[in-house]
């Protein structure tokens, strides 16, 4: 059963939470808090935070260019995985994106990424494959569908 989920816009009190979160989903590979802060002043009101039962478990970071859009970076916590936080997120975002009449949107996702059935499962296709995309040689899939 999904757990009840709620998803606004980060507040800057947010920032160190969402670096725990970041350490914790992504280790060595985490973004720093100084690149979380800048996507907080030019993302605005699509860095959206999730909260359920124990509080903040999880972020999204969407920016637009014109009428298109780019999912930059999704976190959930393990624990709050498969009940519904990434789909919250996921939803909202593209409800904000309709809202503002951004016609696509689009991802990269790193080849063998179990999110990668998530994000087909929302209407995301793959649009090609990026050798070496990610730093530490792997590979990613940039993915995209309409809004």
């Amino acid at each position: 059963m999904d757990t009840e989920y709620s998803v606004r816009r980060l507040k800057a009190a947010d920032l160190d939470r969402i670096q725990e979160i970041e350490d914790t989903c992504f280790g060595r590979e985490a973004y720093d808090r100084n690149l979380f802060a800048e996507f907080f002043h030019t993302c605005g009101d699509l860095f959206l935070a999730v909260e359920g039962g124990s509080g903040l478990c999880g972020y999204m970071i969407t920016c637009v260019r014109g009428e298109r859009a780019e999912l930059v970076s999704v976190a959930v916590l393990p624990r709050a995985r498969r009940s519904g936080a990434a789909s919250a997120l996921l939803e909202t975002t593209l409800r904000r994106l309709r809202r503002r009449k951004v016609a696509r949107i689009r991802l990269m996702v790193r080849i063998g990424n179990p999110a990668r059935s998530f994000y087909e499962r929302y209407g995301f296709r793959k649009v090609r494959t990026v050798k070496g995309y990610y730093e530490d040689g792997s590979d990613g899939i940039l993915m995209a569908r309409a809004v």
